[in-house]
């Protein structure tokens, strides 16, 4: 599954327990008639993936839907969701470091000039 949209928020990392497990969030706005605010987690080795990306970027997240079950003390049994992410794309064309895409050289745009008219090409079309 994906989910497109800008980017909103990306969430500093953050680390739980004595195991060394790390979490990041990002939060992406779709663009829709009616916009939402998806918050994408990101865990372990896969939050550096968030660190070439800034708030304002359009971006292209591939997730996965995880869900679990939880027994509280009281004996109920809680649902909880999450929306894991493991890739993310940037949707903007690359450009160079000006901001302004290459221009080939004017020699690509200047006029051939030594055209032999009886020239045949030998293509079969």
């Amino acid at each position: 599954m994906e989910v497109q949209g800008k980017v909103k928020l990306i969430g500093e990392t953050q680390t739980f327990g004595n195991n060394g497990f790390r979490k990041r969030e990002i939060v992406v706005t779709t663009d829709e008639q009616y916009p939402q605010h998806i918050m994408v987690e990101f865990v372990q080795d896969k939050t550096d993936l968030l660190n070439n990306f800034n708030v304002g970027q359009d971006v292209k997240i591939s997730i996965n839907l995880r869900g679990r079950e939880w027994t509280n003390p009281q004996g109920e049994v809680k649902y909880f969701n999450s929306i894991q992410g493991w890739r993310i794309e940037s949707l903007q064309p690359a450009q160079n470091s000006e901001g302004i895409p290459p221009t080939p050289p004017v020699e690509a745009f200047e006029p051939a000039d030594n055209l032999n008219e009886e020239d045949h090409d030998d293509l079969p079309f």
